[in-house]
């Protein structure tokens, strides 16, 4: 049995894979396994894997299932204890996924462990080093355009990001897999989310470095396709993992957050996308499953409370 199945979800990403996967054949320290779960590609994106990375195991599927649906089925393939998700559009600096293994490995309470991102194309400055959430439902990647060398030490976070982020795969059977509702965006918080609830954590690693392109399959960093994916899923993100208590104490603070992204988007040309894509968030609240309650966790939802209050100054000090 290999110690870490990577698991690479990939549509049309033809222009990325080479280098990413060239960088993956240079870590070292660990036993890995490759898994490219192809979404319908029509380029060459295959072809280039063959070449470059023989042995990767390939799942195809017939046609684009989104970000969750792929991750998913590499995580049911793999044959490790542990998963290291990977978007497409990444180089991964040597030694990177030993740094993940061994810092999942110190607690077995630790779900995902997430790389520190920097941005491929100015190296200088952080794309993410772990995601946030807070109370005015704002999900946003820490030290995102931050000096480098900042976010130096250890730390918890809500969640990991998991466009480079490894996770233990038998807490998964425990809380549940990516939901495929989601398509892509958020689907990273809602799993670390639940993580939390169930008394979890999920920390990040600075000494694991990935350099990543950023909206390499969706384009810019604003465009339709993702404020309107976004918008839906950060309301259905809310009312799936907070019970009606929450809910109803955070209410006023969500509203007016969800109004100040509806205010920034509308300046940006993006206003009617935002809206809609709250409308239709809305429609998956009401026929989509809510994360079950169980007073067991109270505490949890009690710490995940107080964290989402901290995590608004956080977001306002940056």
């Amino acid at each position: 049995m290999t110690e870490v199945s990577v698991v690479i979800p990939n549509h049309n990403g033809e222009r990325f894979l080479k280098e990413c996967l060239t960088s993956l054949g240079e870590q070292d320290g660990v036993d890995i396994e490759v898994i490219i779960v192809d979404n319908g590609s029509t380029d060459k994106s295959l072809d280039i894997v063959s070449k470059t990375c023989p042995g990767a195991r390939i799942i195809r599927l017939d046609k684009n299932y989104g970000f969750s649906k792929a991750v998913n089925e590499g995580i049911r393939a793999a044959e490790s204890p542990y998963v290291f998700l990977l978007n497409n559009d990444t180089r991964l600096e040597k030694g990177c996924i030993k740094e993940l293994y061994e810092a999942i490995g110190r607690s077995k309470r630790i779900f995902s462990v997430s790389a520190k991102m920097l941005n491929m194309k100015d190296p200088g400055l952080i794309d993410s080093a772990g995601d946030l959430y807070c109370i005015l439902g704002w999900a946003f990647a820490r030290g995102k355009d931050k000096d480098s060398h900042g976010y130096a030490g250890r730390s918890d976070v809500f969640s990991a990001c998991a466009g480079a982020a490894i996770y233990r795969k038998s807490v998964f059977d425990v809380i549940g897999y990516f939901d495929e509702r989601h398509f892509a965006y958020l689907e990273d918080v809602d799993i670390g989310y639940r993580a939390r609830i169930c008394g979890y954590r999920n920390v990040y690693e600075p000494g694991a470095l990935v350099y990543h392109a950023g909206s390499g399959m969706s384009g810019s960093r604003y465009n339709e396709f993702k404020i309107s994916l976004a918008s839906r899923n950060s309301v259905y993100l809310a009312y799936k993992n907070m019970p009606l208590f929450q809910l109803v104490i955070n209410m006023p603070f969500l509203l007016a957050g969800f109004a100040v992204k509806a205010v920034f988007f509308a300046r940006k040309g993006f206003g009617r996308t935002y809206v809609t894509g709250l409308l239709k968030g809305l429609l998956m609240c009401i026929s989509g499953d809510k994360f079950p309650y169980k007073h067991d966790n109270f505490m949890n939802y009690f710490k995940i409370q107080l964290e989402l209050w901290i995590n608004t100054v956080k977001r306002f000090a940056d």
